[in-house]
């Protein structure tokens, strides 16, 4: 038998944070470095790096659109030499601030062959062969993916090179995208193997999905599992009550949430300090009750609504 896994071996951490000035999170301004240079944002993510390793973390997920992120993690890994490190990242969106915070448009999407091949040099030129898993970064239902057999094709390549490819989706139709994605083959097997979706106690509409998806075969990843910081900010009353009961923050029963599900394969956090490291893990030692769950259920809100509230969310 194979032993069940600890739960922080199922957390990972994720960069979308720390390796640009701004970002959506809430709950994140206040903790950072009052001038968030270039090097002060690299040594804030060092220092977390650090926190999250010698805690038991060892899956980070990064994007070609998070800044400086993948620079900051190449040089990590370099310094620190660490073998046992897996990394994922995304291709799709390209970061257009110039390290600015206040600028009308931060990132541009594009899923093309053209953009893949330019991203996949990139990222191969900062972690080589450090990559583990590759994916498209948010894919709807009308990314041009899924007509485009010449990127479907390119794709493959990497696929067939040893590297596992991925998605990340976002949006109400979450599930249509997983359910679409699923179809796709190329060379006679599914183009894709794992998925990164957001769910969260407020937006969990896309579980009976990934819980397909896991069934299936594929790894599955958990992003935005504190809605973009929303949950350890502005909690709903009955998670905050449950947390006093935990004697933990809200922002640990949000994530001890996502890890009661049996299909999270690995759940991502994305603290902007070893102070919101260190309460995010003390999930870890939460065991939701069926008291808990059954009070948690009510707090899902309409998937439309939730994506329209986080479209809301500024870059600061």
């Amino acid at each position: 038998m194979i032993p069940a896994q600890q739960p922080v071996q199922r957390l990972g951490l994720g960069l979308a944070a720390l390796g640009r000035p701004a970002y959506i999170n809430v709950g994140r301004a206040d903790v950072l470095p009052v001038q968030r240079t270039a090097q002060a944002m690299r040594e804030r993510t060092r220092t977390v790096l650090d926190a999250a390793y010698a805690n038991g973390i060892r899956w980070v997920d990064t994007a070609r659109s998070y800044g400086s992120a993948e620079q900051f993690l190449a040089d990590w890994l370099r310094e620190r030499g660490h073998q046992d490190v897996t990394v994922s990242s995304k291709w799709g969106y390209a970061y257009v601030a110039q390290w600015r915070i206040e600028t009308e448009v931060h990132e541009v999407k594009e899923h093309s062959v053209e953009r893949l091949r330019t991203q996949w040099a990139e990222t191969r030129t900062l972690l080589g062969d450090r990559i583990d898993l590759y994916q498209v970064h948010s894919l709807t239902t009308g990314s041009p993916l899924f007509e485009d057999l010449v990127l479907q094709h390119e794709l493959a390549r990497i696929r067939d090179a040893g590297v596992l490819l991925g998605f990340s989706t976002s949006g109400a139709a979450q599930g249509d995208t997983i359910e679409r994605a699923w179809e796709i083959e190329v060379g006679g097997r599914q183009l894709f193997g794992a998925v990164q979706s957001t769910w969260n106690t407020l937006e969990p509409s896309v579980g009976r999905y990934l819980a397909e998806a896991h069934t299936g075969g594929w790894r599955v990843l958990v992003k935005e599992t504190l809605a973009n910081g929303r949950l350890a900010v502005d909690p709903p009353p009955a998670l905050a009550k449950i947390a006093d009961r935990h004697g933990v923050g809200t922002d640990a029963i949000a994530l001890a949430h996502v890890l009661h599900q049996p299909w999270a394969g690995v759940v991502l956090m994305g603290p902007a300090s070893v102070e919101q490291l260190e309460s995010n893990l003390a999930a870890c030692r939460v065991e939701l009750t069926d008291r808990d769950i059954d009070a948690l259920r009510p707090l899902a809100r309409d998937a439309a609504t939730y994506w329209g509230e986080r479209a809301d969310l500024p870059w600061h």
